[in-house]
């Protein structure tokens, strides 16, 4: 009977399978550790890229909020200008109106003036002092043209009764057979509506023959 001893042929076997089965992991360990790495180098990579996107979009914004800044800054300068502007156009456009109201009320009195005198009567001078009261200067040719001048003011209803005669006396003119007499005389009347705007003296309006 003839034996053989196949042990140490099945031990090689065994072996070389163990070995081919230990490269084989080593190989998958070593290809997953690559991949990993691959995995997290591209990982860091697009981590990057977004980060560089990122902060170029945000220095982008920043850039266009100074712009927006730098615009809203003249326009707000514009704005203070327009406003300072327009306060000066009001101011005036107020002025404007204070003087034309202003100027109302001495034009109405030398119409109502005006108005009061009788023939033979002409005015030299009219003013006004700051409470209002007015002093009227004039002459005429007899006191009858003077008692109706006054007489004339006060029915007007614009002035304040009583209107004074405060002054009056006999002027003489001429030479010789040419000698004329004039009445020269003052009034002072008191405005109805109250103090206005100094008037312009010297009236030089004249009536008469």
């Amino acid at each position: 009977m003839i034996r053989i001893n196949l042990l140490p042929a099945e031990r090689a076997k065994t072996s070389r399978r163990r070995s081919g089965t230990s490269l084989q992991v080593g190989q998958r360990v070593t290809l997953a550790c690559s991949l990993i790495l691959v995995v997290a180098g591209l990982g860091v990579l697009w981590w990057w890229w977004a980060l560089d996107r990122a902060s170029a979009r945000l220095d982008g914004e920043l850039l266009a909020a100074q712009r927006e800044t730098t615009r809203l800054r003249s326009v707000i300068q514009q704005v203070d200008s327009f406003e300072k502007q327009k306060q000066q156009l009001q101011q005036r456009v107020a002025l404007i109106e204070e003087l034309r109201k202003g100027q109302g009320a001495p034009v109405h009195i030398v119409d109502e003036i005006s108005k009061a005198l009788p023939d033979m009567l002409w005015l030299t001078e009219l003013k006004q002092d700051p409470t209002g009261e007015l002093t009227i200067d004039g002459k005429c040719v007899t006191l009858t043209s003077l008692s109706d001048f006054v007489g004339n003011l006060e029915r007007s209803g614009q002035f304040r009764k009583p209107v004074e005669i405060i002054d009056s006396k006999v002027e003489s003119s001429g030479s010789g057979g040419n000698v004329s007499e004039l009445i020269k005389f003052s009034v002072k009347a008191q405005f109805g509506q109250g103090p206005v705007q100094a008037l312009v003296p010297a009236a030089g309006a004249r009536r008469g023959h």
